[in-house]
């Protein structure tokens, strides 16, 4: 042992020596960096009060296999965060997960009553009850929570809360099957709900009060919200991803679902009411309002990230034939109008992922009323362009590529804006933008170094070179299970018509981040798998979904939607070291979602992490592991109608970095 090393245990031991000491079976079972969190503690100088924070390291976990069958079916977490001061003292923190609830939990109200946690209601607020089992009626509820955000207000008052309040915003995306195991994705109308917090202030403990189902009728419900983000006044900002088509709105079977199931009517609801960003407003008595923006482009809204300009918004698009997109608002804080862009990719490297520089295609500009008043109007498809499915022959139309499909389109003369608006997919492949990327998903930023990142989830279908769905601009090779993209934010950029764009947060560029590109085994799309049944290496990262940055940790969190992996994991890149740790294991078949990575509530640092559909079981991928862990996630969890929504803590305290150096 060096001079150095009984230095620093002397040094503990002197510390603890005044402390009461922790169970050393809790001390013991936890492993950091090969050491238990007791001798972690000996090994290094122990931070002294209000020291200031300089940095911090994840120790990542190893992925759970069939040895220990029960951490494969469950959230697994066996990392730990290692953080630095500015004094030279360090302290380890033990990683832990705890959940609010298990969807369909019966939780409190705040008015003495319970209330069912992921239930779906009409257009009335009545429960949408679940009949298509006979005498087994019961209402629908979520196995897929999503985005969320957690967030405090100055004159919160929560009857109930004993500590601090604190207040987070959830959504749930939909439900994967009803209990006759019919497929029901998209078929309801997404709740999404506020909960009362009440934080230890000793602990950091966040522990449920309140559930309150926000009344979405006013927005015509909400069509399968997935990733959101909380903006900087405070709001959280939702989604609608997959946004119905109008041209065959008559006979989508989903839409039809959604509208009978909504307004017990299948004709009734409108397409061009969804695909927009809704965004919900908390209250301090721990309810909570929402309204939608008409004027961000109605498309896939997967996860949007607005800039500290507090106008510029980019946003993910979770299509094929998709596009990056861009807002910038007329005014900070107020996304109720502004002008819409759509990216032009000029390639500059073909290998692998790609890479390119970006420019970008004004769309226009409109106001979420005037835009609304369209549809409210009756607006249709018809009205805005003509749509054929096949080649007309008439060279008053143009080709361009919609859903992986070709469409032949021609615009109505003085129908721009309702096009832009409103068939944006459409209309930005008209006039030029370059829609050929594949599950665009999650978008964050890192401030300090004024860089975006975005993740492309899968590379597939219309980024590939030669594909039939390819548009001609964007033509890479892979990998099929994704990657993380690294864009270059700058100040004083025109675009392609040459006006000036007034941001100073506009991406000018779009590369891989080395670490952050998945490894297909057998270099392709399901050629390989290894010994539990993966198809892409489970040391990395494989079809990222959820990003989100911390500022204070120098984190990029990554959460999987993996179709490659047998358990989806969360991970945590340092973008200083380039080191990456996995931090979280979801259950086997689950996909890790909710993530909001918070810096700081009253002193304490969380990081939001969801999952839904655990056992939810592909063929070939878990064909080795679902003997064995379905009756697990079927008891764990709802016989698999449940999945949790909380966080990645640390035990038995929450994490406290204090103020950075």
């Amino acid at each position: 042992m060096s001079d150095q090393n009984v230095l620093s245990r002397r040094r503990a031991l002197k510390i603890l020596g005044g402390a009461p000491m922790l169970p050393l079976g809790a001390a013991a079972a936890s492993l950091v960096g090969g050491m238990t969190a007791m001798e972690a503690a000996f090994a290094a100088p122990r931070r002294k009060a209000g020291a200031a924070f300089a940095s911090a390291t994840f120790t990542g976990m190893a992925a759970p296999t069939l040895d220990n069958p029960a951490a494969m079916a469950t959230t697994t977490v066996g990392s730990s965060l290692k953080v630095s001061y500015a004094d030279g003292t360090e302290q380890t923190y033990t990683l832990a997960y705890q959940p609010f609830f298990v969807t369909g939990d019966l939780v409190p109200d705040g008015k003495g009553n319970r209330v069912l946690a992921g239930g779906y209601y009409d257009i009335q607020n009545r429960p949408i009850l679940d009949d298509s089992v006979p005498g087994k009626s019961r209402p629908f509820y979520s196995d897929a929570p999503d985005g969320s955000s957690l967030l405090t207000l100055r004159n919160a008052k929560v009857r109930g809360v004993k500590g601090n309040t604190v207040f987070a915003v959830v959504q749930f995306e939909y439900t994967s099957r009803d209990q006759a195991d019919a497929e029901m994705h998209g078929m309801l109308p997404s709740p999404i709900a506020v909960l009362t917090l009440d934080q230890d202030p000793k602990t950091g403990k966040l522990s449920l009060v309140q559930y309150h189902n926000v009344d979405t009728s006013g927005v015509n419900g909400l069509w399968i919200t997935c990733g959101a983000s909380l903006s900087p006044w405070n709001t959280h900002l939702s989604s609608e991803e997959y946004e119905p088509d109008a041209a065959r709105a008559a006979t989508d079977k989903k839409l039809r679902g959604f509208s009978q199931h909504l307004y017990g009517d299948a004709s009734r609801a409108n397409p061009y009411n969804y695909g927009h960003l809704p965004e919900v407003t908390v209250h301090p008595d721990g309810t909570g309002s929402i309204r939608k923006h008409y004027c961000m482009g109605r498309i896939s809204h997967e996860l949007v990230q607005v800039m500290p300009d507090e106008r510029t918004v980019l946003m993910g698009d979770d299509a094929t034939n998709g596009g990056l997109f861009m807002f910038v608002a007329d005014r900070a804080r107020d996304l109720s109008a502004g002008k819409l862009y759509v990216a032009k990719w000029q390639q500059t490297s073909g290998t692998g992922p790609g890479a390119a520089t970006l420019s970008w295609i004004p769309l226009g500009s409109a106001t979420s009323d005037e835009i609304r008043k369209l549809v409210d109007g009756g607006v249709k498809i018809d009205d805005i362009m003509e749509v054929q499915f096949k080649d007309p022959e008439d060279a008053a139309y143009t080709r361009i590529l919609f859903d992986g499909k070709p469409n032949w389109v021609k615009l109505k003369p003085g129908q721009e804006k309702a096009a832009a608006f409103l068939e944006t997919h459409r209309y930005a492949a008209l006039v030029g933008g370059s829609l050929g990327f594949t599950k665009m998903e999650g978008t964050t930023v890192n401030i300090a170094d004024r860089k975006a990142y975005s993740a492309i989830s899968r590379i597939e279908s219309s980024m590939l070179a030669g594909h039939a769905a390819n548009a001609g601009d964007i033509r890479v090779e892979g990998p099929y299970s994704g990657a993380v993209y690294e864009l270059n934010l700058r100040d004083a950029q025109t675009d392609r018509a040459g006006a000036r764009i007034d941001s100073e947060w506009v991406p000018v560029d779009m590369a891989p981040v080395p670490a952050l590109v998945s490894e297909d085994l057998g270099g392709g799309f399901k050629k390989a798998q290894d010994a539990l049944g993966n198809y892409a290496n489970p040391d990395k990262v494989a079809t990222p979904d959820n990003l989100k940055f911390s500022e204070s940790l120098r984190t990029l969190f990554i959460g999987e939607d993996s179709n490659t992996h047998v358990n989806n994991f969360l991970w945590a890149y340092n973008v200083d070291t380039k080191q990456l740790a996995r931090v979280l294991s979801c259950p086997a078949g689950a996909e890790s979602t909710g993530l909001h990575a918070v810096d700081e509530i009253h002193g304490w640092t969380y990081i939001m992490s969801n999952f839904q559909h655990a056992g939810d079981w592909e063929k070939g991928l878990h064909d080795k592991v679902r003997a064995k862990l379905d009756p697990l996630v079927r008891a764990k969890y709802k016989d698999r109608f449940g999945a949790a929504v909380g966080y990645l803590t640390a035990t038995p305290t929450a994490l406290r970095l204090g103020k950075r150096a």
